[in-house]
Order: C-alpha cells, then sequence, then structure tokens
C-alpha cells in the first residue's frame, strides 16, 4: 500500500480532502493509505453477487466497493466489496457515499478474501471486529481459495457463525432470505 504524506487531525477533515483522483483511500492514524486495486475474479464475485442480492432488495440499496464506512478503531474508514444499505441510505448517501458513525449501519457487508495471510487476517479478525462494533447485522467472508462463504449474524452485540457455505448449499441470508444461487456458482468462472 503506497501511503501518502498528507495528515488529517479529524474524520471531518479527511471527509472534505479531494485529490482530484478517483482513488480510495483509509485514514490511517490521521495518514492516507491508498487501497490498492481488487483482483479481476474477486471483483467478478463481488458483480456477480451483487446482481443477485439487487434482484433481492432493488439495484439502489445494493453498493460496490466506492462505498465507505465510517468505523471506530484504524483505519478510521473501510471500503467494503459489497454493501446492501438500508431503505434511509439511499437519500442520505446522495452527496457521498459515506455512512456515518451517526447513521444507522447498513444490513449486509460483504467482503472478499485476498490471498495471502496479511488480506486473511484483515477480513478474518480486523473487519469483522470493526463491522460488529459498528453494529452491521449480517456480515459475510466470501474466501475464493477455499471456496466457501461464512455467514456471520450479529447477537447480543456479537457475531455468531451462521453457516460456512460452499458446493451445492444455497446461499441464504438470514436478513434477506435465500438467493436462487449455489456456493459453486458464486465461484464459477464462466
Amino acid at each position: 500500500m503506497v501511503q501518502l504524506k498528507q495528515r488529517f487531525q479529524s474524520f471531518e477533515e479527511y471527509l472534505a480532502y479531494d485529490d482530484g483522483t478517483d482513488n480510495l483511500y483509509e485514514l490511517f492514524n490521521g495518514e492516507l493509505v491508498r487501497v490498492p486495486p481488487e483482483s479481476g475474479f474477486n471483483v467478478e464475485i463481488a458483480t456477480f453477487l451483487l446482481i443477485q442480492l439487487a434482484q433481492q432488495v432493488g439495484h439502489r440499496r445494493v453498493r460496490g466497493h466506492g462505498l465507505e464506512l465510517e468505523v471506530r478503531g484504524e483505519p478510521r474508514n473501510r471500503f467494503p466489496d459489497l454493501t446492501v444499505i438500508r431503505e434511509e441510505h439511499v437519500a442520505q448517501l446522495k452527496t457521498r457515499n459515506t455512512i456515518r458513525l451517526a447513521m444507522a449501519p447498513p444490513l449486509l457487508v460483504v467482503e472478499i478474501v485476498s490471498p495471502g495471510e496479511v488480506q486473511r487476517n484483515r477480513d478474518y479478525v480486523a473487519k469483522r471486529m470493526q463491522y460488529e462494533d459498528l453494529g452491521v447485522p449480517e456480515y459475510w467472508i466470501v474466501n475464493p481459495q477455499a471456496e466457501t462463504i461464512l455467514l456471520l449474524a450479529l447477537t447480543d452485540g456479537r457475531y455468531r457463525d451462521v453457516a460456512t457455505v460452499s458446493g451445492e448449499d444455497v446461499l441464504q441470508s438470514p436478513q434477506l432470505g435465500p438467493l436462487a444461487v449455489t456456493a459453486a456458482d458464486v465461484f464459477a468462472e464462466q
């Protein structure tokens, strides 16, 4: 990750910053860290799931990698691979695609694990803790290397494993109900 020398004293100061590019940055200890682009296969998986989820909740309520979540801890923000937002968020996000701490959390966050132990730990541990703290009711960890999808649901303020979906298992959201796809469909390379 490339770090920039710009330093921010607050999240509001960061939100006012515009470097004139479409780059995404995480704010880590007051400094910007550029979020690297996703792999093509991860983008394919995210797009496939976006289409499936849009059929459940409508296209306005499913956001891709550009949605930003303000979180507690470091970094101060995350860019999930896929997010299902609440109806009220549609109007709130017209100006900036950022869900702030003062807003209700999104309904579902999906992260697609990139290869490597650092990336795996980030999705399974660090992001899990931040999304749990934020109160996101449902979190999916999609692991292309293992071809599994871990479904987590918030119960009494803590995530609990609902299911690990693989092979011909149908993907079923605790919040949104069953999708008309299997885990094998999600990981198919055709």
